[in-house]
């Protein structure tokens, strides 16, 4: 098994939850604790989703963050499935800015999901 990133101790993990990211998507938001760069955003669904992948766009005070999307494919989606992007612009926060993630396109009844954004102190 190959190890895991070090991740140093001046980052913070943020969640966020969503009932529903599939037929009738529900944005998630949640606030920064603190002032930093989100080096990590991403998704895990609590059931899979069908027939159509699920897009996920994320965004700071309403400003889409730059390599920020992700997608969660449908084909053998399930519990646990999960998608990440590691944002490369437009992702400075400061304390109680929001972020958001914004699901699309996929399908499936009621699909619940947690987001998190991994913010580094800075």
């Amino acid at each position: 098994m190959a190890l895991t990133n070090l991740h140093p101790l001046s980052e913070t993990v943020v969640y966020a939850h969503s009932a529903s990211v599939g037929d009738s998507p529900i944005a998630a938001l949640v606030l920064a604790p603190h002032r930093g760069t989100v080096v990590k955003v991403g998704c895990v669904l609590v059931s899979g989703v069908s027939t159509s992948n699920l897009l996920v766009s994320t965004a700071i005070n309403g400003t889409a963050i730059t390599g920020g999307g992700f997608t969660i494919t449908a084909a053998a989606s399930a519990a646990g499935s999960s998608g990440t992007a590691v944002p490369t612009g437009a992702n400075a926060v400061v304390e109680d800015d929001y972020i958001t993630f914004t699901p699309s396109v996929a399908a499936g009844t009621t699909v619940p999901a947690t987001f998190f954004a991994v913010i580094r102190k800075g």
